[in-house]
């Protein structure tokens, strides 16, 4: 049997097993830093469409763009265990990519505090990506949003993690 401090341990289960939220009160304030990335994947006439401005509900990605940063403002609103934070920048950029072809997403989140903002980096992604499908959907339902990931994590007690060549794209 394992020895139990060498298994990691899921913080947001107590002893009993019950979800909980993480005491982050005796944690210093930091800086913390984190990046995620996603992708829409569609065919190449709506992307097309996308680019040309034409899209029936209007600018495609500028309303992504926001979706997305209202939503990582708002996810400890939507996830169930996660702290409200002050986040002090939040960016969103979209890219189309006619090799995907589609959009790749990427979320920078920021903030000084005693937790940190992978959550808020993956919401913004998704959220994006979710507002990029709805806007398009009436020409194509058949889109795909794929490979959701942190990418970057800055500051806290656990560090720096980068994706490696071995992670998925």
């Amino acid at each position: 049997m394992a020895d139990k401090k060498s298994k990691p341990a899921l913080t947001h289960i107590d002893v009993k097993g019950e979800a909980r939220m993480v005491d982050v009160s005796a944690k210093p304030a930091t800086e913390r830093v984190a990046v995620a990335e996603g992708q829409v994947v569609m065919t190449k006439a709506t992307l097309a469409l996308i680019e040309s401005g034409n899209a029936k509900k209007g600018d495609v990605l500028g309303t992504a763009r926001i979706a997305g940063i209202m939503a990582a403002k708002r996810t400890s609103e939507l996830i169930p265990l996660c702290h409200p934070l002050a986040l002090s920048k939040v960016t969103l950029d979209i890219e189309t990519d006619k090799k995907i072809p589609g959009c790749r997403v990427r979320a920078s989140v920021k903030v000084s505090g005693p937790t940190g903002v992978e959550m808020e980096a993956l919401t913004a992604v998704s959220v994006a990506c979710l507002t990029i499908y709805d806007m398009i959907k009436a020409v194509e339902r058949g889109v795909r949003i794929e490979g959701i990931h942190l990418v970057e994590k800055k500051g806290g007690k656990s560090g720096h993690y980068l994706v490696t060549d071995n992670a998925p794209e």
